[in-house]
């Protein structure tokens, strides 16, 4: 029976919906069923349309105000706002060259003072700034009695006065056959210290210096990219000291 189907639906001819007759070919072509529920979708929807809108103005607060009422104008039908007397006009590309250049001179002047900051490294050389971590130097004892006695000096081998020097610590041996270099007075080593610690205070301002002027680079270049018409989602927000994080839609290049 089933095969008896098959040949049947075989053998069949394609329906072809009627034209339209030739005595009404004065009224164009005969209208079908899509064509109608087109012309009845639309239709309805405009009724919609004019049906919310007369809802919405018999409903309306006469006593209610917005500043576009007063910020806004009619041009051609079609609300319009104003604009400012100051306001200038400025296109899309005057933005994008505007932009360029501020990033530009940001990245020209963060870029002079990572050279100021690695110099300022070269010279101090970081051995005793008050950011960088401290060494635990432990010595191992027998009793506690070695412990009341010991004596840091003598165990290092160095004088007293040397004992509290992180770097150029000599030995007594050494000091046997060569003198110190450098300052050796209490005031001179303490007028030193004074400078070498002034100068970790400016390396301290200058690297937190370049870190904001990174940001706000990072922040020109995100509303630059962000003038691109390119579809985008945000992954994270903008914070003081981060630029917004962007998901941009894959475009193949042509």
């Amino acid at each position: 029976m089933s095969s008896f189907r098959k040949a049947l639906k075989s053998r069949q001819r394609n329906h072809h919906e009627r034209s339209q007759p030739g005595f009404r070919k004065n009224l164009g072509l005969l209208e079908k069923k899509k064509d109608y529920k087109l012309r009845a979708d639309d239709y309805h929807k405009k009724q919609n349309t004019i049906a919310a809108l007369r809802k919405k103005a018999m409903e309306k607060n006469p006593d209610e105000f917005y500043f576009k009422m007063i910020n806004s104008q009619l041009q051609d039908g079609v609300h319009v706002a104003k604009k400012a007397k100051e306001e200038v006009e400025v296109t899309e590309e005057q933005k994008k060259v505007m932009r360029t250049q501020d990033i530009k001179y940001v990245e020209m002047k963060r870029v002079a003072e990572g050279k100021k900051i690695e110099r300022m490294k070269g010279e101090l050389h970081l051995l005793d700034a008050d950011s960088k971590q401290k060494n635990k130097h432990t010595f191992f004892v027998d009793s506690k009695k070695d412990v009341a006695s010991f004596d840091l000096a003598n165990h290092l081998n160095t004088l007293p006065e040397l004992v509290d020097r992180v770097f150029n610590r000599p030995t007594l041996k050494t000091l046997e056959t060569k003198s110190i270099q450098g300052a050796v007075e209490p005031k001179v080593i303490q007028k030193l210290a004074r400078q070498r610690k002034h100068q970790y205070k400016i390396l301290s301002q200058r690297v937190d210096r370049e870190k904001k002027m990174f940001v706000i680079s990072q922040k020109i270049q995100t509303r630059k990219d962000l003038q691109d018409k390119t579809k985008k989602v945000k992954v994270k927000k903008e914070t003081p000291n981060a630029a917004a994080i962007y998901k941009f839609e894959a475009k193949r290049k042509r």
